[in-house]
């Protein structure tokens, strides 16, 4: 009797630590969702006007958003918004979206991020962690919004770890295989990504990779430095995903 009560007490003990650690990332998950955006353009020509390219999430003083800068509308050759303008949906409570017009900040192509700053209210702003922080082997989680309005406007977290901080520019096999961004990425240097045991799909690009023990932006979710079409991700997930390193958005709001 003695030992099955040291084991129940053991089993207790155990399961109340899980119940904590469960409790506090759906604490965070609340926390942060509330600075997730949908972040597209809006037209009047377009059905529906709002159409959706990305996540995003709120930093700075509450009126800043970093995405990935391949969300954006298309920019035309004379270096105007062609015909859409950039905008964000921020949530506004029970499943409602308040549209803001923004406009972009700062470009960042090399490491694929965008600063944007968005009027209206200021919304919680995540914080970011140090860059020294950042290790192989951190459990984290990222919110989003995956396949976009497939699932509906609702953000999606999943859970996972950092399995490796890796560079993203990558040995090319022939010269053949150099397209114009592998060529600007060799000649800008070599820079680090986060590999995360976890899928994300097209939806979730821009969106914030935290901590899940802290709560701290980690990195930012990206589907194009590293993997294929959006077809392929859809159809063939690898269960890899790939975020950018917390330091770059760091010297992005500094403008370094």
């Amino acid at each position: 009797m003695k030992r099955r009560g040291v084991l129940m007490a053991a089993l207790g003990a155990g399961l109340a630590r899980t119940a904590g650690a469960s409790s506090t990332l759906a604490g965070l998950i609340e926390r942060s969702k509330p600075s997730v955006l949908l972040v597209g353009s809006y037209a009047e020509t377009d059905s529906p006007r709002f159409g959706f390219h990305g996540s995003g999430f709120v930093v700075g003083d509450g009126n800043l958003a970093v995405t990935n800068a391949h969300v954006l509308p298309q920019i035309d050759s004379a270096g105007e918004m062609a015909q859409r303008r950039v905008t964000v949906q921020v949530p506004a409570g029970r499943g409602l979206w308040n549209m803001r017009s923004a406009e972009i900040v700062r470009l960042d192509r090399p490491h694929d991020l965008a600063l944007l700053r968005f009027d209206g209210p200021a919304v919680p702003a995540l914080q970011l962690a140090a860059p020294e922080a950042v290790q192989e082997g951190m459990a984290v989680a990222f919110i989003g919004f995956p396949i976009g309005n497939m699932l509906g406007f609702a953000p999606v977290t999943h859970r996972g770890m950092i399995s490796s901080i890796v560079p993203v520019a990558q040995a090319q096999r022939g010269a053949q295989n150099l397209n114009e961004t592998a060529i600007r990425r060799l000649r800008e240097g070599s820079f680090d990504v986060l590999q995360l045991d976890g899928t994300a799909y097209p939806g979730n690009s821009g969106g914030p990779v935290f901590d899940a023990d802290t709560g701290l932006v980690v990195g930012v979710i990206n589907m194009v430095l590293v993997k294929g079409s959006k077809e392929s991700a859809l159809t063939h997930p690898s269960g890899i995903s790939y975020a950018v390193h917390c330091v770059e958005v760091i010297r992005l709001l500094h403008g370094i």
